[in-house]
């Protein structure tokens, strides 16, 4: 570990104290934040002069289901924030996982870093995650009728309805994907007889 990260880790055990989780990890700072404690959390990474961080870079969703090829059995849905402090010229990621799987949660970080609004809405539109105090929170990618969170590792690669334009109704219209299942194993491997003379 560099001086540089040493310092970062030393002053955000020294200001966050117990409140995370702290891990250091190719060159790279991780803080894992309780649910509980992330708006405070996110205050203090801003505003303490040892800190500063001033910026966010990043927040996006993300889904554990499949994780470790099925091996995890913590919570299921999380967001990862990426924080920059112009004035230390230092990076932190933060993650805070929601406590109900069925009905993720998490407060909202627009009131701290007004970049987040986008990202926030983003993660809800695609994996479902609602955040607490967002005061505009809707689908941004993906169409206002749209049924489902398409990141979730649950929903289905060809989704559950197509939309396209019907020349007669002179609209667009939605129906049930009609896509048909196909053979995606090569010929050679399937029969049976390959190889045997």
């Amino acid at each position: 570990m560099t001086t540089k990260l040493e310092k970062l880790a030393s002053t955000l055990a020294s200001v966050l104290g117990e409140r995370v989780s702290l891990t250091t990890a190719l060159g790279e700072v991780t803080l894992v934040v309780k649910a509980a404690d992330y708006l405070e959390t996110m205050l203090a990474l801003r505003d303490d002069p040892a800190l500063r961080f001033e910026q966010l870079l990043d927040l996006c969703g993300v889904d554990y289901s499949t994780y470790g090829e099925g091996a995890w059995d913590g919570l299921r849905f999380a967001a990862t924030s990426h924080l920059l402090s112009l004035e230390h010229n230092w990076r932190v990621r933060v993650r805070v996982f929601a406590q109900d799987d069925d009905m993720p949660v998490l407060a909202s970080v627009v009131g701290i870093w007004r970049a987040a609004n986008w990202y926030e809405r983003e993660a809800f539109d695609l994996f479902g995650i609602l955040f607490e105090g967002h005061n505009d929170l809707r689908r941004i990618l993906t169409d206002y009728g749209f049924i489902g969170h398409p990141f979730r590792k649950d929903f289905p690669v060809t989704g559950y309805v197509e939309m396209r334009y019907d020349p007669e109704q002179k609209r667009v219209i939605y129906q049930p994907v009609t896509i048909e299942p196909r053979e995606i194993i090569p010929r050679v491997i399937r029969e049976d007889s390959y190889g045997m003379k």
